[in-house]
């Protein structure tokens, strides 16, 4: 049977819990790395880029150090998409609404 009410409650927890993550999420940094830790970048967990560290190994090629720091960025990037998906799979599990398509 379909209660509303139920179904009410599940969206409000799922709200605040969100809220909750996105949060987290903001007070978040990740570092990521290329060439073994010649470069270096932090990234928040909102995708915003605080920092890039360059050892002075990796500045002798213009076209290297161009490629660590893309690669850096990207490690990064990949590495806070990952967090986002585990902190929200557990909000994801805990809905228990049929037919409801959520975008993540």
């Amino acid at each position: 049977m379909f209660d509303i009410q139920k179904m009410m409650k599940q969206a409000q927890k799922m709200q605040a819990e969100m809220e909750k993550v996105q949060e987290e999420m903001a007070n978040t940094e990740v570092t990521g790395t290329a060439g073994g830790g010649s470069v270096e970048v932090v990234c928040s967990g909102k995708h915003e880029f605080k920092s890039v560290k360059i050892s002075p190994d990796a500045a002798g090629d213009a076209e290297m150090l161009e490629d660590l720091i893309l690669a850096a960025l990207k490690d990064a990037t990949q590495k806070v998409e990952s967090l986002s998906e585990e902190k929200m799979s557990g909000i994801k599990s805990g809905l228990n609404m049929p037919g409801l398509k959520l975008p993540f």
